[in-house]
């Protein structure tokens, strides 16, 4: 493998999955602290950092930004197992510091409001209306850990079954560099169809990241404590969920369109988030 190669794609993954979460974890800041919007703004907002985050990654990489998926195109054999960690690396760090950067630049709003918090009476004392306010940085389970659990998998499964079909050249895919906005569109109708639940995590590096950055940054041990320890579920649980998605569109709907004879867009597969020839 050139190693120059993959220096510059674990860049790519570090740089998009930044965008991505400074992005993503930002909106949500505005709206918590600053109470500029609701869920809807949220949803959107994230979808359109995912597109930024894949137009900054996806010329070297296909933009996975997500541990979930790679692990996914690995499986499938899209990719090569030796780039997975390294992938995965570069996305947990993308997304601490993109974190870190909404931690900094909100820093001093989210302090002000937990202080208006205890003053109008719904906290007893600062520090645990700060506690409240750790949402802005990762998901929690709205119901228990189960649900979250089962709620994870079927945001995922959704996730990557979608990718795959508007990816496909197979298929009716994206036309050129639309690629990255339709696929914005599609997170964003996840969250704000699946989004109750378990706040739409279905990306194990955009929780753990910023749940770590949330850790160091003056929540303390809490991130992994609350929710009956719920920190591990947007981890295990999206994996099982891309797989899944993956192999449920590939051999179901790619799996058909082979059979008709359909041919890819001629210079148009890729290692990314297009696929390749079912065996």
């Amino acid at each position: 493998m050139n190693r120059n190669s993959l220096k510059g794609e674990v860049l790519a993954e570090f740089l998009g999955t930044l965008v991505l979460l400074a992005l993503g974890d930002g909106v949500v800041a505005s709206v918590v602290a600053g109470g500029n919007g609701d869920f809807l703004m949220i949803t959107i907002a994230w979808g359109l950092a995912v597109t930024m985050g894949i137009y900054v990654a996806g010329g070297l990489t296909g933009a996975h930004l997500n541990p979930a998926v790679t692990l996914a195109l690995a499986v499938r054999r899209d990719i090569p197992w030796s780039k997975v960690i390294p992938y995965i690396i570069a996305q947990m760090l993308g997304a601490f510091c993109g974190a870190a950067l909404v931690l900094l630049d909100y820093s001093k709003l989210i302090d002000k409001h937990a202080s208006e918090l205890v003053e109008a009476g719904k906290f007893a004392n600062f520090q645990a209306a700060k506690l409240s306010l750790d949402g802005i940085f990762f998901t929690h389970p709205k119901i228990d850990l189960t649900s979250g659990f089962i709620d994870q998998i079927i945001g995922t499964a959704l996730l990557l079954f979608l990718i795959r079909a508007v990816t496909d050249t197979r298929n009716n895919a994206a036309i050129a560099n639309m690629s990255p906005f339709i696929v914005g569109l599609v997170v964003a109708v996840i969250g704000q169809s699946f989004g109750t639940m378990a706040g739409y995590a279905i990306n194990p590096a955009r929780d753990f990241g910023p749940r770590v950055l949330a850790a160091v940054g003056g929540w303390g041990i809490v991130p992994f404590t609350e929710d009956g320890g719920y920190w591990w579920v947007p981890i295990v649980a999206p994996i099982i969920g891309a797989i899944i998605g993956i192999f449920l569109y590939d051999y179901g709907i790619r799996a058909s369109l082979i059979e008709r004879g359909q041919l890819p867009l001629k210079g148009e597969e890729s290692e990314g988030l297009t696929v390749r020839e079912l065996d």
